[in-house]
């Protein structure tokens, strides 16, 4: 489930093995049916250059292909959209053979130049993608980020079916990089004339179309019959209905109307759907490499001073945090989860301690407290985590107003800088991918604390910048001296304690009687939170 590529698989990396090249279909799944999905938000946006939330991830996930993807409900990386590729001894050339006779959504046959258009469009300011910083390795990236390039230098078009990609310096986490959303292949002609509405007009080579969307109401996702991947999708659609209430939709799936609540079990109904046998027979758990926590807007008076920043990491009472949500997550110390390779065994970080908190913002000049606002997703539970937070830091005499908003407006605080808190509940941070170094570039390293980025904490240290480029100048992911450089930088953020690092969440969902499919598929830790293209209904 956590599996890491090994240095022969990225050196050698044409000998891909069996498995991983394709999906056997499964025998018990009947082709057809469509399957009813709930949230209580709308959907911002399906352009994969921009959606990075949630709600939206495996929905863009379904719509589009990058150039790899990952083995269904696992963290196995497989060929997508390239039928093979070849690396340089040296780990810095990446050669990817594509597959003939993929098509986009709208008919046109997809190149070798949609993939280079698709990874510059990313990757150039005007689009402000959230995960820009994550083709940093690509040469040419400083030029284009700077606006001194329009593509990629390092992107190289071969011939129709053959793309070159050189590296600046070996990337351990490249190939991951090449399956995420913000690597999917896009066609120009769409983007053009959609331009800022492609996100309400996707156009991808995805296993599923959009067929409708009416904002405010339900998206619905019709199957790609000329998908390429042969067997699936076994579902003739998928309808996502918004504005629910995840409490209504939970009674909504007990009366069979609803095949999986997007939102989760709410935290008020877990022991009542847990001591159920029938109910909780539906549940599904898994393993998640998560972590939940607040962001303290460094550019924001008085959070800009360290003293502040660390009586806020002293005053949060993790323990009782972790009881509003039924005991499901462990009091975090780090932004690294624990099964994260990397994670700085030992380390106990900020103990609750609301007297030193107090004797640090006396340190600061404040020590009749001072006023703030901490910004929240407005799905249950994190209002009432947000009222634990706000009774936390009353009690070293800090007043917090709560702004408890759409998951939408949250985030568009967030990257535009206007929240000096947000407690990241609902959004909280899951891993991309299985790599110490996809906790630090979009939410604390300097590329993400552009406008529009994931990193509200707008935390920006150039020398902890260049310790995690270091290491991950590496071809193997899992070296030691690498994932003991991982455990350094987190130990120089903690230092500066841009974060508050509350807890470690486990994952829980549930699915309606007529759903079929491996239960890993509903927990799938890259199609967050549900691999659509593999599920099906049994009846």
């Amino acid at each position: 489930m956590k599996a890491l590529l090994t240095s022969t698989a990225i050196l050698l990396a044409s000998a891909i093995p069996a498995l991983a090249q394709g999906y056997t279909p499964d025998p018990d799944a009947t082709p057809g049916g469509m399957i009813t999905v709930t949230y209580k938000d709308d959907v911002a946006t399906l352009d994969p250059a921009i959606g990075y939330d949630w709600q939206n991830w495996s929905m863009i996930k379904s719509l589009f292909d990058g150039l790899m993807d990952y083995v269904p409900g696992t963290t196995e990386l497989r060929p997508g959209l390239a039928e093979s590729y070849e690396v340089s001894e040296d780990g810095t050339v990446f050669t990817f053979t594509l597959r003939e006779g993929v098509s986009f959504h709208n008919g046109r046959e997809m190149t070798a130049e949609d993939v280079k258009y698709s990874l510059d469009r990313v990757t150039t300011p005007e689009t402000q993608s959230p995960g820009a910083g994550f083709f940093a390795s690509i040469a040419g990236f400083d030029e284009i980020s700077a606006g001194e390039a329009d593509t990629l230098s390092g992107v190289e078009v071969v011939d129709p079916l053959t793309v070159k990609i050189t590296l600046s310096r070996p990337d351990a986490t490249f190939l991951h990089v090449m399956a995420l959303n913000f690597a999917s292949i896009v066609p120009k002609e769409a983007v053009d004339e959609y331009g800022t509405d492609f996100g309400k007009h996707p156009v991808g080579t995805g296993a599923f179309k959009l067929g409708e969307w009416t904002i405010g109401q339900r998206l619905v996702f019709e199957k790609n019959a000329e998908y390429w991947r042969d067997g699936v999708p076994y579902l003739d659609g998928v309808t996502f209905e918004v504005g629910q209430e995840p409490i209504v939709a939970l009674l909504r799936l007990q009366q069979g109307e609803v095949d999986v609540p997007g939102d989760g079990i709410p935290p008020a109904k877990f022991q009542e759907v847990m001591g159920d046998p029938d109910q909780a027979a539906r549940v599904v758990e898994g393993g998640q490499l998560h972590t939940g926590y607040i962001t303290l807007n460094v550019g924001i008076e008085p959070l800009d001073q360290l003293p502040v920043r660390e009586a806020i990491n002293m005053a949060i009472n993790k323990e009782r945090i972790t009881q509003i949500i039924n005991g499901r997550a462990v009091p975090a110390t780090q932004p690294l989860p624990p099964s994260m390779p990397g994670y700085t065994g030992g380390y106990e970080g900020f103990a609750f301690d609301a007297e030193a908190a107090k004797a640090k913002l006396a340190e600061a000049g404040l020590g009749d407290g001072f006023s703030t606002e901490l910004f929240v997703m407005n799905t249950d539970p994190n209002p009432r985590i947000a009222q634990a937070i706000q009774q936390d830091l009353k009690a070293i005499g800090v007043d917090v107003e709560i702004r408890s908003l759409a998951q939408a407006n949250v985030i568009e605080a967030g990257g535009a800088g206007e929240a000096p808190m947000i407690w990241s509940g609902g959004m909280a941070w899951i891993a991309d991918f299985p790599d110490p170094s996809n906790f630090y570039g979009p939410i604390l390293g300097c590329a993400g604390a552009g406008e529009g980025g994931w990193n509200w904490s707008k935390f920006c240290d150039e020398s902890i910048d260049a310790m995690a480029t270091e290491a991950d100048s590496f071809t193997d992911p899992s070296a030691p001296e690498r994932l003991e450089m991982w455990s350094d930088v987190y130990m120089k953020v903690m230092e500066e304690a841009p974060w508050v690092p509350v807890f470690n969440e486990q994952r829980y969902t549930m699915k309606s009687e007529r759903m079929g499919g491996d239960d890993a598929l509903y927990v799938d830790p890259v199609s967050i939170p549900v691999n659509y293209d593999y599920v099906y209904v049994t009846e």
